[in-house]
């Protein structure tokens, strides 16, 4: 980690294979004992690409998953211990892939939706699997022997297109995100009925007065950034535990804590949270911000820019990810059909 100088966001490689636009990407969280990073991509192109890093530090793809989605490859997620990779498809299908003996295999396909699944996300333990849709719904999977999966819930509440869903690190709690304008948070009532049990609106809480795109949480959990059609990020104090059922009209919730607004100039695409608390955000202005608290004032947290990435891409940024083994390397997708590595350097914490 370079400690000194301005801080600086430098592009290190430029991953070129892809024929559409890539629409998301995910780090292996588990790549394996001394293994190297391993990034997923997905895109346009039906097909999602798997990159990892060489002995002599070039990046290559060393598999190509396709012929199993017939439409738009929109999100892709690895399993908590990294066997298992989940893409979900305008095709309306989610697919599990399974890494085994060099290869990967398509070992199950998740139907139900009636239209494009446009997220995936994996519970803490790995056990339950959620995805969002088009058709306004959020369904919650759980992983039965035999690469069986059953739906469990069927959660309705939203009035448009749900856009990413996405648990929180370390509670069965989760967090879908809409063309509503709203953030819904679901949880578990204790007898395997999941309810919403808190709706974050722009009326009621400080929250979006657009479509919401992404999220993400800290690393410790009690804090969470949203994107938006606004070009806002918003940050929210998620330390409530609202996993727990609560009796009577007295419970805790999650709160608006600091709205960053002004720094990029069209939709904001999505934001990541690093193990560093720095959090990355990609737009529809083909930049990328980085932002960090600069400390607590009386009324709350307070966040600074720490750099602007000017034309990071050609085209729209789609998806930016940080990466969990090497905290100061971003990832970040494009409509231009590439992925970028960036290395960030200098000393951003001051």
């Amino acid at each position: 980690m370079d400690g000194g100088g301005v801080a600086e966001l430098r592009e290190a490689h430029r991953l070129t294979g892809h024929s559409d636009r890539v629409w998301s990407l995910e780090w292996n969280p588990s790549p394996g004992a001394g293994a190297s990073p391993v990034l997923a991509s997905c895109g346009g192109d039906k097909a999602v690409r798997i990159w990892k890093r060489a002995a002599d530090g070039a990046w290559h793809c060393s598999d190509v998953l396709e012929d199993t989605h017939n439409r738009t490859v929109r999100s892709c997620a690895w399993s908590p211990d990294g066997k298992l990779l989940a893409t979900a498809s305008f095709d309306s299908t989610t697919a599990i892939w399974e890494y085994s003996g060099g290869d990967f295999e398509c070992v199950a396909t998740l139907e139900g939706h009636e239209n494009e699944v446009k997220s995936v996300s994996w519970s803490p333990s790995g056990s339950l699997l959620a995805t969002c849709s088009r058709d306004k719904t959020v369904w919650i999977w759980e992983m039965q022997p035999g690469n069986e999966y059953e739906c469990v819930a069927v959660l309705q509440g939203h009035t448009q297109d749900v856009k990413m869903v996405q648990w929180h690190p370390f509670l069965d709690v989760l967090v879908s995100v809409s063309y509503d304008n709203s953030i819904r948070v679901w949880a578990d009532d204790g007898d395997d009925e999941w309810h919403c049990v808190q709706i974050l609106t722009e009326a009621d809480n400080c929250g979006h007065s657009s479509t919401v795109w992404a999220l993400s949480f800290n690393q410790k959990g009690d804090r969470m950034v949203t994107c938006s059609d606004d070009r806002t990020l918003k940050i929210w104090d998620t330390s409530a535990d609202l996993s727990q059922p609560k009796t009577g009209g007295d419970h805790e919730s999650w709160r608006h804590l600091s709205t960053l607004t002004g720094y990029q100039g069209r939709t904001i695409f999505s934001a990541h949270w690093s193990s560093e608390d720095i959090i990355a955000s990609g737009a529809g202005d083909d930049t990328i911000c980085l932002f960090t608290e600069k400390g607590s004032m009386v009324e709350g947290p307070s966040y600074r820019l720490i750099l602007k990435k000017e034309k990071a891409h050609d085209m729209d940024i789609n998806c930016v990810r940080w990466c969990p083994q090497d905290p100061r390397m971003l990832a970040s997708a494009s409509d231009d059909g590439t992925v970028k590595l960036w290395e960030l350097r200098g000393n951003v914490l001051d």
